[in-house]
């Protein structure tokens, strides 16, 4: 039952410039999913897959497997996740002669994690055998139930088709909870992939993550320093006492 972590990271980004190898608090912003797959009691090895030889040399660094550089034709602004599974999977079988089934999906963009909650998700996908994948979510603060969508003569209409526009008022209590993906874990089967091509199925575990905080502008880098001064962070303290001379 062998399980490993996979951590994308391709070289160009054009919301933030080198975002995944971008300090924070004095580490790449991917040091800290790598520490997260380190700290957990169950990953066995933590593959990268990019197509950047910085940012391969920077992962080396702080512990990580980099076997494979991924194609740049699989590293473009729509290149997607299946794209770059895939190409590990069919590594792993060319090189290694077999593919580790259990593939913990860490995206570096969601740099503070709980390894134990990392753990917990796995557990979650081992004990329902008839899984297709596991994602994380955290709960949304306000349903989009309640939401409008703007039709071709410039109306608000509920998202709900036959939703009366009246009924949006009614408290939230009465619509259903509804949860927002976010990169806290992902769990992929290689089983699964191979044999269907896609990524998740239709039996997904919904594993409720606490909130955490995405990178996707400069901003957010500036609040998850706020993040980590106020709250401490299990994986900086790893990294201090580990690497003691920080940065790249």
């Amino acid at each position: 039952m062998s399980i490993v972590a996979i951590i994308p990271a391709r070289g160009g980004s054009k919301g933030v410039h080198g975002k995944n190898i971008r300090l924070l608090a004095g580490y790449p912003l991917i040091a800290y999913s790598i520490v997260a797959a380190k700290l957990s009691k169950k990953i066995a090895r933590i593959i990268i897959s990019t197509d950047s030889d910085e940012i391969a040399a920077i992962c080396k660094k702080f512990g990580a497997e980099v076997p494979f550089m991924r194609p740049s034709a699989l590293a473009q602004d729509k290149s997607t996740d299946l794209d770059f599974m895939i190409h590990a999977l069919s590594w792993f079988m060319d090189n290694e002669k077999e593919i580790p089934n259990y593939w913990v999906h860490l995206r570096p963009t969601t740099p503070l994690r709980n390894p134990m909650i990392i753990d917990m998700a796995i557990s979650d996908i081992i004990a329902k055998s008839n899984s297709t994948s596991l994602r994380s979510a955290h709960k949304a603060p306000e349903s989009p139930f309640k939401w409008f969508k703007k039709n071709e003569e410039g109306f608000f209409t509920s998202l709900m088709d036959g939703l009366r526009n009246d009924k949006l008022n009614d408290p939230r209590q009465g619509f259903p909870d509804a949860y927002v993906p976010d990169g806290y874990v992902d769990i992929l089967k290689a089983s699964f992939i191979m044999n269907n091509k896609i990524l998740h199925g239709d039996k997904m575990i919904g594993f409720i993550s606490p909130f955490c905080t995405e990178v996707d502008s400069s901003e957010d880098f500036e609040y998850l320093e706020y993040e980590i001064k106020s709250k401490g962070s299990v994986l900086l303290n790893f990294l201090k006492t580990n690497f003691p001379k920080g940065s790249k």
